[in-house]
């Protein structure tokens, strides 16, 4: 079963949860992952079981580094919002970079977010 990782920073949440929303059903059929607030958020309002792994700035996002290097996620969406600093950058790009060098697909928008949920393994 294909892993997905949903994280979405706090100005990017609700736009995550209105494409979970439109997608539910293409991601009822993966395994789906989140960063904590982000699973809660999602795991509350709509009926999918997204396993929390981790707080993003607290060390999510190097979390989910690791667990690609692991072989255990194969698809992140992540909806980044470019117009906010954020305090852990060099672990949002830690994690950028691990999955671009383990050829992980990684939606940062709406858009990419779309081909890869729409993508057959």
């Amino acid at each position: 079963m294909t892993t997905i990782a949903l994280v979405a920073h706090n100005n990017k949440k609700t736009d995550l949860l209105n494409w979970v929303k439109e997608n539910q059903k293409a991601l009822e059929e993966h395994k789906l992952i989140g960063t904590t607030n982000t699973s809660q958020l999602i795991n509350d309002l709509l009926d999918l079981n997204v396993q929390p792994f981790g707080h993003g700035p607290s060390g999510g996002d190097i979390l989910l580094a690791a667990r690609i290097l692991q072989g255990e996620v194969h698809k992140i969406i992540f909806f980044i919002d470019v117009e906010t600093p954020h305090g852990h950058e060099h672990d949002i790009q830690t994690l950028i970079r691990t999955a671009v060098l383990n050829n992980i697909p990684i939606a940062l928008n709406r858009a990419s977010a779309n081909l890869i949920v729409l993508e057959r393994d």
